[in-house]
């Protein structure tokens, strides 16, 4: 389980994170959720030890280290592969320094994105990057996997088949924290929402509850973000008005 008790992140004297706590455990798949600057990836660079903050974040019980980094893997738009590495390249390396790295589950999924393993990585196109930066996370071995935004430059139906895979090839002790913009697209493969704005927690529920509700993910985020639906169209009479 990964707890989060009290975690505040600031930049330059303003707070990207606001007393943020959040328990995430195993076997769950998670929606963040938030608008553009919100604090998603802040929240995950904290987790994974890449940002100096105050509170605490313990994995299992112990603080976040070199001892215990190894249960948690990232996949991040911003890449974190070795570009003039090959596929094959980066299977060696993490077969080197992941022991519970998983060969099967790298060799399926490379097949199923049909990437190629002996070219290197910064020939790929953006989306086959991206692939590739998924791959290597869920086949680290790691119980909890962060995805940051991972299916940019992916077209809708790699996207929706990736789902799929992922929930066929997920063992029930691993965790994916999956932030993403694809609101309505991911509804029905999360287990549960978690909402942040302006560095703060504002809203949490499971996908059950918003069932048994009758609310849908995508009215829920809108009603806890105080959405107004006539923005667009007040907006658009005063631009109108200013053009006359």
């Amino acid at each position: 389980m990964i707890e989060i008790k009290n975690l505040t992140k600031s930049y330059a004297g303003k707070k990207a994170l606001q007393s943020v706590s959040l328990t995430i455990p195993r076997g769950e798949i998670i929606g963040l959720f938030g608008e553009n600057g919100a604090g998603k990836t802040t929240l995950m660079k904290c987790i994974l030890g890449f940002l100096d903050f105050s509170g605490e974040i313990t994995l299992d019980g112990e603080p976040v280290s070199r001892k215990n980094i190894a249960k948690i893997s990232f996949a991040t738009s911003e890449h974190s592969f070795i570009p003039n590495l090959t596929a094959q390249g980066h299977k060696e390396f993490y077969k080197e320094h992941f022991p519970n790295f998983s060969e099967k589950r790298f060799k399926g999924l490379m097949e199923f994105f049909d990437l190629p393993m002996h070219k290197p990585i910064r020939t790929f196109s953006t989306g086959q990057k991206n692939q590739f930066e998924v791959i290597m996370a869920l086949c680290q071995g790691a119980d909890y996997i962060l995805m940051d935004e991972p299916f940019a430059g992916n077209d809708v139906f790699n996207r929706e088949d990736f789902y799929k895979v992922l929930l066929g090839i997920l063992e029930p002790t691993e965790t994916v924290l999956l932030s993403t913009h694809l609101i309505e697209e991911v509804s029905g493969f999360i287990g549960r929402a978690v909402l942040i704005r302006r560095g703060s927690i504002v809203g949490d529920v499971s996908m059950m509850e918003l069932d048994d509700s009758g609310k849908n993910l995508m009215s829920y985020i809108k009603e806890t973000y105080s959405y107004r639906a006539d923005r667009v169209s007040k907006a658009l009479d005063e631009l109108s008005g200013k053009e006359e």
